[in-house]
This record gives structure tokens, sequence and C-alpha cells, in this order.
């Protein structure tokens, strides 16, 4: 059983952009400029958003941090998104989900200009990764292409079982286990709620992407010999023994799931990192121009 270190691969990778940037600043280019607008005071969000204001630095990137109190309007932060749509010092930026309910999700992410979109979240960029065109892929299936890639994990024919259907992680990752390349080219099914056999599903399966947010949900019986598990779930369950008071727990069973395995992600420490590590790296494909003009 191998783990796959999300953390050591996203170092890497930090370390690697970092260089870039620096060639490009030698060269008298502009430091890529990241801007992520933070709305309240959830938990989750602060730490996420405080991590990729972290990785920004290491990266060598300009960042910004935008933030409203939760009751601010739809219209304001609507009204923020097109400035920054506007600020050509800005070369991506995202809005930190979940938004309050009086704001509209879909209505933020439409607003965005898809071009400075460096979540991935635009119906443009998620229609042209359907279609195989280049654009932001989101964060998190971007993520695990990586981690598949640099752990040389075969793909091609295998099958692929992604549990859960988010926007976020389940359908595009779908999408770009089947697409004509590597990491891809295997034979997908997706499980979710209504599935009617799931286990048997999972048994069948070389390689388990689990994204339900349902921690310890996959079994050891659901899962055969030699399988590859990638782990998305990151769920606050409460711990007493921990400083936080919480722990992160995964949709996998770790302890039990481990050992049948030839790779699989930890919680914390897999997935996790390499999110943000794609965030970083499409802000800088956003900085040289490379996708849109």
């Amino acid at each position: 059983m191998t783990l796959i270190d999300g953390k050591a691969i996203s170092e890497q990778v930090k370390q690697e952009i970092a260089a870039e940037v620096a060639e490009m600043v030698a060269h008298g280019e502009k430091r890529p400029h990241l801007a992520a607008i933070l709305v309240g005071h959830d938990g989750g969000s602060e730490t996420y958003v405080a991590a990729k204001v972290k990785a920004c630095e290491v990266c060598g990137f300009k960042s910004s941090l935008i933030r409203y109190e939760s009751d601010v309007t739809e219209e304001e932060l609507l009204a923020k998104v097109r400035e920054l749509n506007e600020d050509n010092d800005v070369d991506g930026f995202i809005v930190q989900l979940p938004l309050p309910k009086h704001i509209s999700e879909q209505k933020v992410i439409e607003t965005i200009d898809y071009r400075k979109d460096v979540d991935g979240f635009h119906p443009i960029n998620v229609g042209r990764m359907s279609i195989g065109l280049p654009c932001y892929v989101s964060a998190t299936p971007n993520g695990i292409l990586e981690l598949l890639k640099r752990y040389n994990i075969e793909t091609s024919g295998k099958k692929c079982v992604v549990l859960g259907r988010s926007n976020i992680v389940g359908k595009p990752m779908a999408a770009l286990m089947m697409q004509k390349a590597y990491p891809g080219d295997a034979t997908v099914t997706v499980c979710h709620s209504r599935s009617k056999d799931l286990v048997k599903e999972c048994q069948e399966a070389d390689i388990i992407i689990a994204a339900l947010g349902q921690p310890n949900f996959v079994k050891a019986e659901m899962v055969k010999e030699g399988a590859v598990v990638i782990d998305v779930g990151t769920t606050r369950v409460p711990d007493a023994t921990k400083k936080s008071g919480f722990k992160l727990t995964g949709d996998v069973k770790f302890d039990e799931v481990a050992p049948k395995c030839s790779f699989i992600t930890p919680v914390p420490g897999g997935v996790g990192p390499m999110t943000i590590v794609s965030l970083m790296k499409n802000t800088l494909l956003a900085g040289k121009k490379a996708i849109y003009q």
C-alpha cells in the first residue's frame, strides 16, 4: 500500500510555480495577482482563505483579500465582482463559497469574468472542460489528476467509480476521468444517494473517488484488493481530544480500507493541499494569459 502524500506533492508544485514566477519577474513581467472575496465568518471558509493567501506568498504571487460581513447585499457583492472583472492588475479571483442564504451563488459565479474565474466554476469553463478545450479546471478535480499523474497511476481502461455528483467535484471528476488523455480513458460510473447497487459498483472498481461528504462511508467490504482510493471528504467530526475540538474525517474508513489498497489518500494531507495548489496553477495560467487573452 502506497500512501499518496498530497502535502509533499503540493509543496513540490508550489516550489515549481515559485521558480517560474521568479523567472517571469526577472524578465520584467508582472507578478500574478490573485484576489479573494470572503463573506462572513464561516470557520471552514476562514481556514481555506488563510491557506490560499499563505500559498500565494510561497508562490511569489500578489494577493488581495476583500472581506464583507454576512449581511452584505447581493448587489453590493456583484458590484465588487464587476469591479474586479475590470481591474487589469487582478489576473484571477475567487468568491469563497458557501455564501449567505440571501445571495445567489449561481448569479455570483456567472457574473465573474470567465477569463478570471480561476476556481473554474463559470459555465463557460465547465462547458469547455466537458468538451476538452483549454480552460480553468476546478481545483479539486485538477488536484486529483495531478496526484494520479505524479504517482504514475494507470487509468486507461480502468473501472472508475465516482461517489457523489456535485458540480464542484463529482461531475467534473467523472468528465475528466473519461476524457481522451492521461489521466483519463477510464470507464466511469457515477454513484449517488439514489443509486441502487452502490456497494456492488464499488466492489468492482479499480479506482474509487469518494466525494460524498459522509464520514467513513466507504468500508473495507466495499473495496477490492489492489484498488486505488481517493478520499475527497473533509467533514469536521467533534473530537474532545483535539485542540480545535474537531477531527477532519474523510469519506473512507481509512484504517480498515487502507490495507486493501494499492494507493490511498489520507485525510487530512491528501486531496486538500492539492486543491489549493490547483488554484495557484490556474492563477499562474491567468497571469501568463496562457488560456485566454
